[in-house]
C-alpha cells in the first residue's frame, strides 16, 4: 500500500505538470472561440488541423525512445550509458529531421495544403520539443517531479501569456506606441499562436540544458539496437494512436466540401475540448503509473497492485464522465464562448466515453510493457487506427463530424477489449471485472440518459450523480480506509 500512496502523490505532481500542457489547448479554447479574436470558425478549424499534424510528428520524432528509456533505465545497471545513448539518438534524429524539413518545407506545405509560413514555425517547434524528450523523461525516471512540474508549468504560463498578449493586447497597444506598432501585423493571428508556442518551447529547452551539460555522451550501439527493437513497436503504436486521436480532423478537411470543411472542423474541435476533462485525468494517471509499473515489476505479486490501480481509475473516471455530461451545458459557454460552435455539442458524451475507454486501455497495457511484448501494443493500436480510418472514410460524407466521434469511440473500445483479452493470456492480473463493469456500465448508461433524454434537467441529472457517488462510496469504502490507514 505504501507503493500506492507514492503512486498517487507522484500522479498528482506529474498530473499537474503534464496535464497543464495538455490543458493548454483547453484553456485557450475560450480565447480562440471568442468573437473577434479569430476571424471565423473556419480559421479555428485551420489551427486545429495544424495541431493534428503536430501530434503525428511529435510521435514520429520521439519514435518510442521515451518509453524505451524508462524500460532500460530501470533494467540496466549502467544508467549513464542508457541516458547518453538515448539522448544522442534523439539529438541526431531531430537535427536530421530539422534540416530535411527546412529544405523541403515548400513541398510539404503544398502536399498537406497548409501555408508555408506556418510550416516553418511548426518545424522549429517540433525540433525544440523533440530535444526536450529525454531530459523530461530523465526527470521522471529519477523521481524529480518538482523540477519537472516547474518547467512544464512555466511553459504553459509563457504560452498562455503570449497568446493573450498577441491576440488581445497587442492590437490595442499598437495604437499608441510605435514600438508595439512594429510588432503588430494585421491578420497574423494564426502565426502569433505558433510564435507563442515556439517561444514557450524554447524557454523550456533552455531550462533543460543542465541535463545536456551533465550527461556522458557515450553511444552504445548494441544497447541502442536493443532499445530500438523495444521502441519500434511503441512507435508504430504511437503513429496508430495519433491517427485515432487527431486524424479525423485531417480526413474531415479532405472529405468534406471545401466551403464547409474548416467550419465543421472548427465546431467539432471546439466541442471536442469539453471532453478533455477525461483526457486530462487519464493522462495524469498514466504519467504516475508508467514509472510505477516498471519499478514494481520485480516486487512480490505486483499484479495485485496493478488490479487495484485500475479499479480506482475506473471508479474515478466513471464519476468524471457522469459529472461532465450532467453539467455539459453549464460548461459549454465557459469553454466554447461563441454560439457559432455549439452545433457540435452532440459529440461530447461520445468523446468522453471514448477517452474513458482509452484511459482503461492505457492501464491495461501494463502487461505488454512489462513482458517486453510491445509489438502487441502496435497490433492493438493498428486495429484501432484501421477502424478509425474506415468509419471516417465511409461515413464522413453522410454524417460529418458525428462519424468521427463514433469512430473514436469504436476504436478505443476495441483497443480496450483487445488489450484485456491478450493480457489475460500473457500476464494475468486479477482485475475485479464485475465491480469495474458495474461502474462503467452505470456511468455510461446514466450519461446517455442524462444528455440525450434529460438534457438540462438538472434535478434528474444531479440525482443520478448523487446516487452514483453513493454506490462508489459504499463499494470503495473499505479499500480507501485500508489505504489511508497504511
Amino acid at each position: 500500500m505504501s507503493g500506492l500512496r507514492t503512486l498517487f502523490k507522484q500522479t498528482f505532481i506529474y498530473g499537474l505538470a503534464t496535464v497543464l500542457p495538455r490543458m493548454l489547448s483547453f484553456i485557450l479554447v475560450p480565447l480562440y472561440t471568442t468573437k473577434g479574436v479569430l476571424s471565423s470558425v473556419a480559421e479555428y478549424g485551420e489551427v486545429s488541423v495544424i495541431f493534428s499534424y503536430f501530434v503525428l510528428f511529435n510521435v514520429v520524432l520521439a519514435y518510442g525512445m521515451e518509453t524505451a528509456f524508462f524500460r532500460f533505465f530501470n533494467k540496466e545497471d549502467d544508467k549513464a550509458t542508457v541516458t547518453g545513448t538515448s539522448a544522442l539518438s534523439i539529438i541526431i534524429s531531430s537535427l536530421l529531421f530539422f534540416v530535411l524539413a527546412l529544405l523541403f518545407q515548400g513541398q510539404i506545405a503544398s502536399y498537406i495544403g497548409i501555408n508555408v509560413k506556418y510550416i516553418n514555425l511548426v518545424i522549429w517547434i517540433l525540433l525544440l520539443d523533440a530535444l526536450a524528450i529525454i531530459p523530461f523523461a530523465w526527470l521522471r525516471a529519477t523521481q524529480r517531479p518538482i523540477r519537472y512540474a516547474i518547467i512544464k508549468i512555466l511553459n504553459v504560463f509563457i504560452n498562455i501569456s503570449l497568446n493573450l498578449f498577441f491576440l488581445l493586447a497587442l492590437k490595442k497597444l499598437a495604437v499608441n506606441s510605435s514600438f508595439f506598432e512594429m510588432l503588430y501585423i494585421p491578420n497574423f493571428e494564426i502565426s502569433y499562436i505558433f510564435i507563442a508556442n515556439l517561444i514557450a518551447s524554447g524557454v523550456a529547452l533552455l531550462l533543460m540544458l543542465p541535463f545536456y551539460a551533465r550527461i556522458k555522451y557515450v553511444f552504445d550501439a548494441k544497447l541502442w539496437k536493443s532499445m530500438m527493437r523495444y521502441a519500434f513497436p511503441v512507435l508504430i503504436a504511437g503513429v496508430a494512436f495519433s491517427i485515432n486521436e487527431t486524424f479525423d480532423r485531417i480526413l474531415l478537411k479532405e472529405l468534406l466540401p471545401p466551403d464547409i470543411a474548416d467550419t465543421q472542423i472548427g465546431m467539432y474541435s471546439a466541442c471536442y475540448k469539453i471532453s478533455l476533462f477525461m483526457t486530462l485525468f487519464a493522462t495524469a494517471y498514466r504519467l504516475g503509473i508508467e514509472p510505477f509499473f516498471f519499478s514494481h515489476a520485480k516486487t512480490e505479486n505486483p499484479q495485485k497492485n496493478y488490479a487495484i490501480i485500475l479499479e480506482f481509475f475506473v471508479a474515478m473516471g466513471s464519476v468524471i464522465l457522469l459529472f461532465v455530461v450532467v453539467f455539459a451545458d453549464v460548461l459549454k459557454p465557459i469553454i466554447v464562448r461563441s454560439e457559432a460552435y455549439w452545433e457540435a455539442m452532440w459529440v461530447v458524451p461520445i468523446i468522453l466515453i471514448a477517452n474513458f475507454c482509452l484511459g482503461i486501455y492505457h492501464n491495461l497495457s501494463v502487461w505488454y510493457k512489462i513482458t517486453d511484448k510491445t509489438m502487441y501494443g502496435a497490433y492493438i493500436s493498428i486495429a484501432g487506427a484501421v477502424v478509425t480510418l474506415a468509419i471516417n472514410y465511409y461515413f464522413i460524407g453522410a454524417y460529418s463530424y458525428k462519424a468521427s466521434a463514433v469512430a473514436t469511440l469504436v476504436a478505443y473500445a476495441l483497443m480496450m477489449l483487445l488489450s484485456y483479452h491478450y493480457g489475460r493470456k500473457y500476464y494475468p492480473i486479477p482485475y475485479n471485472i464485475k465491480k469495474m463493469g458495474l461502474y462503467l456500465g452505470l456511468s455510461i448508461g446514466l450519461s446517455v440518459l442524462s444528455f440525450y433524454e434529460f438534457r438540462t434537467n438538472y434535478i434528474i441529472g444531479i440525482s443520478m450523480l448523487i446516487v452514483f457517488l453513493g454506490i462508489i462510496g459504499i463499494s470503495e469504502k473499505k479499500q480507501l480506509k485500508r489505504m489511508l490507514n497504511k
